[in-house]
């Protein structure tokens, strides 16, 4: 007995950790992601103030991302699914920092109106480019990672949204007061195009990557991992991959509605965070660009810590025998809770005071944000691309309609007050949905379709 203990001791010490370079890929690659997508709002002040921009157009800028983005969600799930994560991602990664470094040229248009165009047409294109990506995360960490360290894994990759605020947002912010809101774009898309030939050159499937050992392999798929998904569906098999068949059984699963919900209120916060809260810090807090950009770190701090102890929460309850519906829900519904508290900025005028609660509030989102993690444990094998797909594209209506919402509430009423209260109204929605809607927490099974079963698939 004790001999075979020390035998399995020595496997389980001789077994590689690919995964976590793959891991650590895709959150350098989210973050640069996320920090393309608020390129706008840290520049937005400097370029308001060049072309005449007004709330209400502004928002309709910022919305323009988004638009792209969830009308594009399902021809990107399919894509994923059809020709595999690493063709589909690098033409992902290429395209939207070409789309980036373009809007360093708006000013080319000859006219605000011009301008306005050109920068709505260009953010258009680069939510587009960028819809493939959150999938594409999702369905790599389905293939990469067991089920008990698949929460951590989502939460880390999840969590860089807050870590590029911590990194990007005083640095585009420092360049715009330096040089100019011009050179963030140039900065962010080069940057962005290296990128792309670097996702293409190293990422591979788990049973094909070189380094991958019989250990590593084995823990991945006696975890839960589905490291022998195709790299591409099989020519005789286009027609299949994202039928609507599958489609329809996603949309009518009432598990996954709730998930579907939930994900559009969380990324209400998201979205605030990533459009209109460093104009908040200068309009209504009276900061510079400059200051807004530091003090905007300090809730992304908070919003990284809590999203990678969420991940952390979560798998430990796994590991501790509770159920999977229970280590997930825990850490959501608790985070959520606590980014109520985003309203109390109604209350204070003390600026220190005002960046502690909105603070707390991301360190609460973090926390809860394990939408990702649900996808990972319930997409069917089979569609794990198309139902990233679909849950991404609900989640990210919250892309349209927070900033034109925000933008009106701003416009009629002089104040943030009210955006606030639409914020934290949503994340009381989340709970509702994850304890009314959301009943267990499962991987579904999808039927074939009728015409499958006739064929005998």
């Amino acid at each position: 007995m004790e001999v075979s203990h020390l035998a399995s001791a020595a496997g389980v010490a001789k077994r590689s950790n690919v995964r976590y370079a793959i891991l650590a890929m895709i959150f350098i690659i989210t973050t640069f992601n996320y920090a393309d997508r608020a390129t706008l709002s840290v520049t937005g002040s400097a370029m308001r103030a060049e072309f005449g921009f007004d709330a209400i157009r502004m928002g309709y800028i910022f919305s323009a991302f988004s638009w792209a983005y969830v009308l594009s969600q399902l021809p990107a799930g399919w894509l994923l699914d059809r020709f595999g994560a690493r063709r589909v991602y690098a033409a992902s990664i290429f395209l939207w920092s070409l789309f980036t470094l373009l809007q360093s040229a708006i000013g080319l248009a000859g006219s605000a109106a011009g301008a306005v165009v050109a920068l709505f047409a260009l953010r258009f294109a680069m939510g587009a480019a960028e819809s493939p990506a959150f999938p594409a995360n999702a369905k790599v960490v389905a293939s990469w990672f067991p089920t008990a360290e698949r929460g951590t894994a989502s939460a880390i990759f999840n969590s860089a949204q807050y870590f590029a605020a911590v990194v990007f947002t005083p640095l585009m912010a420092w360049v715009t007061h330096a040089f100019g809101w011009h050179h963030v774009y140039i900065m962010m898309g080069l940057t962005g195009l290296l990128l792309a030939l670097t996702w293409l050159k190293a990422m591979k499937n788990p049973a094909d990557h070189p380094r991958v050992n019989r250990a590593e392999l084995e823990h991945i798929e006696q975890g839960g991992g589905v490291v022998n998904a195709p790299k591409r569906a099989a020519p005789g098999e286009l027609r299949r991959v994202g039928s609507w068949s599958h489609v329809r059984q996603l949309l009518t699963n009432r598990m996954l509605l709730g998930v579907y919900l939930a994900q559009y209120c969380i990324n209400v916060l998201t979205y605030f965070f990533l459009t209109w809260f460093p104009i908040y810090l200068v309009q209504a807090r009276g900061m510079t660009i400059l200051q807004a950009g530091l003090v905007a770190s300090l809730p992304a701090i908070c919003g990284f810590t809590g999203g990678v102890l969420g991940g952390v929460a979560s798998d430990a309850l796994i590991r501790r025998g509770h159920s999977l519906t229970v280590a997930r829900k825990v850490p959501i519904v608790g985070g959520m809770l606590l980014s109520v508290c985003i309203i109390g900025c109604n209350y204070v005028s003390t600026d220190w005071i005002v960046v502690a609660l909105m603070s707390l509030a991301f360190f609460g989102k973090g926390i809860g944000a394990l939408g990702w993690a649900v996808v990972a444990d319930t997409s069917p094998k089979e569609a794990i691309g198309l139902s990233g797909s679909i849950f991404n594209m609900f989640g990210n209506v919250a892309g349209i309609v927070t900033p034109i919402v925000i933008g009106y509430l701003v416009a009629q009423s002089g104040s943030f007050n009210g955006a606030l209260v639409f914020v934290g109204v949503n994340a009381l929605l989340t709970v509702f949905s994850y304890l009314v809607i959301v009943k267990d927490i499962r991987r579904v099974e999808l039927r074939p379709s009728a015409e499958d079963a006739r064929r005998g698939v």
